[in-house]
């Protein structure tokens, strides 16, 4: 960013900017995706936009960011507190669900369509890094003792992260069957038994 909102009216153009921008990027993809079609949607002008974010590429690190901030805030909360796995595993599959729901094909685009740059690469390692943190953290709970935690953790990890990135690209993460399966597989493969403690 350009500069860092101070006040919270600022902070409020910029959440509103960011918002406007995954709508835009996730409707019209990387090809349609504009500064002046970010600003008309977030209802500012193209100055206040400019006044925070350069170009479209700042914007859509600022679109990426906050994705991994969601995805990692989902992951702490599920894990909080003394609960059952299958609850654990509940509260991760509907967490992720939901974040991935707002907009659906943005992931694909972030994925596929949008560049990158040495930034974004340094941002997505210490996603990845702290995504994997959260996740051993979370198998600890339900693996006391365990070495092979953070293995686990990495499988689990990708295994989520697979069934709900490819569920939001055909359209079915509102399929509840497709939602009990992943808890099953969850509490089947962390407990190491198949069953749901």
């Amino acid at each position: 960013m350009r500069k860092q909102p101070r006040q919270a009216r600022s902070r409020a153009t910029v959440e509103a900017i960011i918002e406007a921008g995954a709508h835009v990027l996730s409707t019209l993809g990387w090809a349609g995706f504009t500064t002046n079609k970010v600003a008309d949607a977030a209802g500012v002008s193209i100055g206040s936009l400019y006044q925070y974010f350069p170009d479209k590429l700042s914007l859509v690190e600022a679109i990426r960011r906050r994705h991994f901030d969601q995805v990692l805030s989902v992951i702490a909360e599920s894990a909080e507190g003394d609960k059952p796995l299958k609850r654990f595993a509940q509260e991760l599959v509907r967490g992720m669900v939901d974040a991935h729901s707002i907009h659906p094909t943005l992931h694909q685009v972030l994925l596929d369509e949008a560049p990158g740059d040495r930034g974004s690469r340094a941002a997505h390692a210490s996603f990845q890094s702290r995504y994997l943190d959260h996740y051993t953290a979370a198998v600890a709970q339900y693996r006391r003792r365990r070495k092979d935690n953070e293995t686990v953790a990495r499988v689990l990890s990708s295994a989520v992260e697979g069934v709900i990135h490819n569920a939001a690209r055909r359209d079915m993460l509102d399929a509840p069957e497709l939602q009990k399966q992943l808890v099953e597989l969850i509490c089947a493969y962390v407990s190491g038994s198949g069953r749901s403690a």
